[in-house]
């Protein structure tokens, strides 16, 4: 297969790509090439990364830079993170991660279409913009962040909507985790369809 050298041109805005270990999810503890969009419109009052929000601020990076920075590294799945990737047109993206050996994974809170060729979505609604319905079917995993305890409802409202094989994480709002991650533990042992996501990296004190 040929790559469009048009397609590596397209540029987006990176606010930072690292090479680390996936910390939360099925995919936790494993290597993963991290590639941080810049651009998002939910607006989370929480959010860890709030200087990711406003694109324009961030450089842009070709296709074929973002690729040739991902290779200098074994690890084979690439993470697209942000801000919000799903603002963006990724399917060119996806495609030369793919001609490039990567497994091409993302995290979003699909609040808008999202476009590209994944092999593994995790979905994170936010209650600041709400997923659209059209996404819901392509999640692999449900993370759902739980600030306070209005967000168990939640979760069990998006729950109904993922497929049937779709894993379900629950996962403590950083700042709050001493408050609510017991809460976390009591739910999840009353439904045990749902896991407890954990973030891993931020304990090891790694990107």
């Amino acid at each position: 297969m040929t790559q469009n050298t048009s397609d590596t041109d397209i540029q987006y805005p990176v606010m930072e790509h690292f090479y680390t270990l996936q910390g939360e999810g099925a995919f936790a503890g494993q290597a993963a090439y991290f590639i941080r969009l810049g651009g998002c419109d939910v607006g989370c009052v929480w959010c860890d990364v709030k200087e990711s929000w406003d694109a324009d601020v961030h450089p842009k990076m070709t296709i074929s830079e973002i690729i040739a920075a991902a290779q200098k590294h074994p690890g084979r799945i690439a993470v697209i993170t942000g801000g919000e990737p799903s603002m963006h047109e990724l399917k060119p993206l996806t495609d030369a991660l793919h001609h490039a050996g990567f497994r091409t994974h993302v995290e979003t809170s699909a609040s808008s279409p999202l476009s590209g060729d994944w092999d593994w979505v995790t979905l994170s609604p936010k209650k600041f913009k709400v997923p659209l319905e059209e996404n819901m079917h392509l999640a692999h995993e449900l993370k759902i962040i739980v600030f306070n305890k209005s967000d168990f409802k939640w979760a069990e409202e998006y729950a109904a909507l993922v497929p049937a094989e779709c894993t379900l994480y629950l996962q403590a709002e950083w700042d709050k985790r001493e408050e609510m991650s017991p809460l976390i533990i009591e739910f999840i042992q009353q439904n045990p369809r749902w896991q407890l996501s954990m973030q891993t990296h931020k304990y090891l004190n790694i990107p």
